[in-house]
């Protein structure tokens, strides 16, 4: 139910400067002094289990040391890139989904007599949920690209989950307000879009973080 083994990042030098004292370290379930507490219950992602861990006096044998000694945190960073990539993949995919679900509502719904779509407030706003979508898939590809081709890619792993998973917040936020009070309901899929979409804002590192990324290089 909660996965047989567990990664487990970890302080193995407390007098070490900074993050230059941590391990990864593989847990097996039933390890004595482990065990997994409970389930999380979050806003959105709920496909995706999120528990709390709770280690007391829990030991495990040297060999399931990942790497080297205090060798974590470069672990860490060097899975960072495809990370961000891999939200802001899926930050294009919630966008288009709330797009692609406010165009068929609105060429469906009519109001004054005409579809919602024909209304230039409604349209304006599909205008620039598409627009967004399209660059924020063109950063994605860019930084996929140079990542495939094993190139440095920070910069562009940043910028891409930056704008996307901006773009996907922006999209989830407009896709209600396209659907009127029927977008707050839970018949409907776009509640969830909205749900969702904060995940991708802060995870992988926040855009904040993102931003200052960007803004050193």
């Amino acid at each position: 139910e909660n996965g047989t083994m567990f990664s487990v990042f970890t302080r193995t030098d407390p007098d070490a400067p900074k993050a230059k004292g941590i391990s990864c370290i593989m847990v097996h379930k039933g390890t004595p002094g482990f065990q997994v507490s409970r389930h999380l219950k979050k806003m959105g992602y709920r496909g995706i289990r999120t528990s709390e861990l709770i280690f007391e006096d829990a030991r495990v044998p040297l060999e399931n040391l990942l790497g080297g000694k205090n060798e974590g945190f470069p672990m860490i960073m060097s899975a960072l890139e495809g990370g961000r990539i891999n939200v802001a993949a899926r930050s294009v995919g919630l966008a288009r989904a709330a797009f692609e679900d406010s165009v068929r509502y609105a060429q469906q719904r009519e109001t004054f007599g005409k579809p919602l779509a024909q209304h230039q407030l409604i349209a304006a706003k599909l205008a620039e949920m598409a627009t967004r979508i399209e660059a924020s898939k063109l950063l994605t590809y860019q930084a996929a690209t140079m990542k495939a081709a094993g190139k440095r890619c920070d910069l562009e792993a940043g910028m891409a989950k930056f704008m996307a998973s901006e773009t996907a917040e922006f999209c989830a936020s407009e896709a209600i307000q396209v659907h009127g009070g029927m977008g707050y309901i839970q018949e409907l899929p776009v509640e969830r879009y909205f749900r969702d979409s904060k995940l991708l804002v802060v995870g992988e590192g926040s855009n904040e973080i993102q931003r200052l990324i960007i803004a050193k290089r």
